[in-house]
């Protein structure tokens, strides 16, 4: 207890209660319109609210991608996991995607004892060791350089039998770029092939719709992956190019991550690279939440999420430990991040009651990655969860999704004793990805609505009101030339639809009767998300503790 023990701020005695943090997931803040640029999501919406407050004095922008997060590089874009890692951690760790860009150019992830496991049983049973994930370069859950790094080291180490079972972008990367992934992958296998290797693409399919599931929103995503890589079941083609354009051709205007599961035909007229007993496979992904459902599926003697039928025997592992919690999967490459004294730890040490809501989309982000990577209540009697179910629908189709219950359940609970309120909306980022500027104007609306009423609602309780984001991406709904700033044109002519984050910084905007006695800070370079959580303990009345990125406001005496 402690060390948990916060110390007074000198010059601040603190907010009342409640202290409101709201997470406008996926907005970010772009202005191109000098450039002509329509595609921003938040510049086309009505948004009188989030208007004012843009307006208003005690309003800041904060980096939330690349070395500001824990990427590699500042050319790397955030995400809701390690943006909400950021926000509750109050410091910066190196993330899944530094971390094993390390490993492997280190060759530490190769000396590891699962590596080592993984390949030695595929060569003693003659077997054949199989990748799973997203083929890509987007950064967010994979990198395809990785994947191509594993394939040359599994040659060298004398793995006959190679099978990689591509899932399919489009998200956070241009929406109809599989082609170059696949290209890529095809002329890295055929290099081995050409030296008698048995390496192949075995099957594969759009992420949103084949093996991609998160918390548990759609478990007949993960069934399809299933049925797919471990049965080698469904629509077969010569090569996954092949599949690529047809399934193009017979779904008019369908995007990468909506396409359906393929499988690769072998010689034999059977599926070429189903997984069988004596098999290994390596779930390549880094980011765990779309790792979770299938880990289980491979590794849960008693699972009953679908009908799975008889477990192939196979050595599954994961490239990272997706939840450290329940320990999925048991194997894993990588050791993910190791975050301790989060804000909410230190919160429950000091007496502090706590309340989290987001619908299922991004409820793991307000409880498992904002109290790092950590799915357990540090105290039961002083956090309360509270997950709205997500409609199972494109969210183009709804979006304003959840907005309004959740909106409805944050009024309710500013009215009783908590200390600390944090919600995310979902809209600006799972509308952003969708591609679809309307539905994201639609999204922003709804949104500012809710954050107007959050707002009256704080202002009645005499509490105070911080507004942020985790990251970018309805901002730009519209692909743009890096180069030249232009906005790209698809194949009709339109403008290309933009469906990954951005770079662009994110507000951060208070409201409180406190206002008077605050101001911004100056003296910060760069500031991100990082130092929201030290801002919050300041606003709460604690300076903050040792090693936390300072927070942004300054108090008078």
């Amino acid at each position: 207890m402690s060390d948990f023990k916060l110390l007074p701020h000198p010059d601040f005695e603190g907010v009342k209660k409640p202290l409101v943090l709201m997470i406008l997931d996926g907005v970010g803040m772009y202005r191109g319109e000098a450039q002509g640029y329509g595609g921003n999501a938040f510049d086309k919406a009505r948004t009188p609210v989030l208007d004012a407050l843009l307006g208003g004095r005690l309003t800041t922008k904060l980096k939330a991608h690349g070395t500001a997060v824990g990427m590699p590089s500042d050319g790397d874009m955030g995400n809701s996991e390690i943006g909400h890692n950021a926000l509750g951690a109050g410091r910066i760790f190196d993330q899944g995607a530094k971390l094993v860009q390390k490993a492997i150019e280190s060759g530490e992830l190769f000396e590891g004892k699962t590596w080592k496991e993984q390949v030695e049983r595929v060569k003693t049973r003659k077997s054949a060791l199989h990748f799973i994930g997203l083929l890509s370069d987007g950064n967010v859950h994979s990198h395809i350089e990785h994947l191509l790094a594993m394939i040359s080291r599994a040659d060298r180490e004398g793995v006959e039998k190679l099978f990689v079972h591509p899932l399919l972008d489009g998200r956070d990367v241009d929406e109809t770029s599989a082609h170059l992934y696949l290209d890529r992958l095809e002329k890295h296998l055929e290099t081995f092939r050409k030296n008698g290797r048995s390496y192949h693409i075995a099957s594969g399919g759009g992420r949103m719709g084949v093996t991609m599931d998160r918390y548990e929103a759609d478990w007949s995503i993960v069934e399809r992956g299933w049925t797919t890589h471990v049965k080698g079941e469904g629509q077969r083609f010569a090569s996954a190019m092949e599949a690529l354009e047809s399934l193009r051709k017979d779904i008019p205007g369908v995007i990468d991550q909506d396409l359906p599961p393929f499988v690769i035909e072998g010689p034999d007229g059977g599926p070429i690279g189903p997984i069988v007993d004596g098999d290994a496979v390596i779930f390549f992904n880094f980011r765990g939440d779309r790792a979770i459902e299938i880990s289980r599926a491979f590794t849960e003697e008693n699972f009953d999420a679908f009908p799975r039928g008889e477990l192939p025997d196979v050595l599954y592992a994961g490239m990272m430990e997706y939840d450290g919690d329940r320990h999925i999967p048991p194997r894993f490459l990588q050791e993910p991040p190791n975050i301790d004294r989060t804000l909410s730890e230190y919160l429950v040490h000091n007496g502090k009651r706590q309340f989290a809501i987001s619908e299922t989309q991004k409820f793991g982000h307000v409880t498992y990655f904002w109290n790092g990577n950590n799915s357990e209540k540090f105290d039961e009697n002083l956090e309360d969860w509270m997950e709205i179910e997500s409609d199972r629908i494109r969210f183009d189709k709804k979006p304003e999704m959840k907005a309004v219950e959740i909106t409805r359940e944050v009024i309710a609970a500013i009215s009783k004793d908590y200390d600390f309120i944090r919600v995310n909306y979902a809209n600006g980022d799972m509308v952003g990805h969708t591609g679809s500027l309307d539905a994201a104007v639609i999204a922003m609306e709804t949104v500012d609505r809710c954050l107007g009423d959050v707002l009256d609602a704080v202002k009645a309780a005499g509490g105070t009101l911080v507004v942020t984001a985790d990251h970018g991406n309805c901002d730009m709904m519209w692909e743009v030339n890096k180069k030249t700033g232009e906005v790209k044109a698809d194949a009709e002519g339109r403008p290309a639809a933009k469906t990954a984050h951005t770079l662009n910084p994110v507000p951060l905007m208070l409201v409180t009767p406190d206002e008077e006695r605050i101001g911004l800070r100056d003296d910060l370079d760069t500031p991100g998300l990082a130092n929201v959580a030290a801002t919050l303990l300041n606003l709460m009345g604690y300076a903050e503790p040792e090693g936390y990125r300072p927070g942004l406001l300054t108090f008078k005496v």
